[in-house]
């Protein structure tokens, strides 16, 4: 999965909306359409941005396609926050200290 694929396709509003109504439960591309007032090719278009980022997979129901969150995606993106979120808790985040490589010889810092 990729990490910078997923989040843009959510950094959509429009996609973030399908994503959390999906969450809730399955959807076809007219209950969609209906519940964000947007067109149905509009929702399309979003869905497809979705299922190449890994987001969204859909099963044929009748003359339907319901779609679904992918569990694996959910999954790859709470380890990556996590991720995150423990690397921020190490972080010396003393003011005075700074750990980049750009030094003066005598270690006077440039930033």
């Amino acid at each position: 999965m990729n990490l910078v694929k997923i989040l843009k396709a959510l950094g959509d509003p429009s996609r973030c909306s399908i994503y959390l109504l999906l969450l809730e439960r399955k959807h076809c591309v007219r209950s969609l359409s209906k519940k964000l007032g947007i067109t149905e090719s509009a929702v399309s278009q979003h869905l497809k941005v979705m299922r190449e980022a890994g987001l969204v997979y859909g099963e044929r129901c009748g003359y339907h396609i319901h779609y679904f969150p992918n569990q694996n995606a959910i999954d790859f993106l709470a380890l990556s926050f996590e991720e995150m979120r423990n690397r921020s808790m190490t972080l010396d985040r003393d003011p005075d200290t700074c750990s980049c490589e750009f030094r003066r010889n005598n270690n006077e810092h440039f930033c």
